[in-house]
């Protein structure tokens, strides 16, 4: 199974309260299922990789073998693409996990797209955010 997924984090205040959201779409561009979670305090760039792993995660078991996953994180495609250096040692630690969850398709393909094509994504990250703001 092919999937196109998109995924989103973000943080209020960077770093901040923080949330993070996945859409997954078959080939066809049909959403089979969503998933977002509040993720405490973080840094967007934090929120972005823990979004990825998530998504990583959820495609495993729904046992995809190949992924076309889209970010609005330029940042993030990049640095999973090889072509920027992950500096930041606490990126590092999660980009090391995304890239052994990775080894685990037969392809994973990164693009980066603008914000206003990510909005799924970008509303469950609100969704998981106001949702811990109201419960506290």
């Amino acid at each position: 199974m092919n999937l196109i997924i998109n995924t989103d984090g973000g943080a209020r205040g960077n770093p901040g309260p923080a949330g993070i959201g996945v859409v997954i779409a078959d080939e066809t561009g049909k959403i089979i299922s969503l998933h977002n979670s509040y993720i405490g305090e973080a840094t967007n760039n934090v929120a972005e990789y823990k979004a990825l792993i998530l998504a990583l995660e959820k495609a495993l078991i729904l046992e995809a073998e190949e992924l076309l996953i889209n970010m609005d994180s330029e940042l993030i495609v990049r640095q999973m693409q090889g072509r920027y250096k992950i500096k930041e040692p606490g990126l590092q630690i999660l980009a090391r996990e995304a890239f052994i969850l990775i080894k685990k398709f037969k392809n994973v393909a990164f693009r980066h797209i603008f914000r206003e094509k990510n909005k799924e994504a970008d509303k469950l990250v609100n969704s998981a955010i106001d949702g811990h703001m109201k419960a506290t």
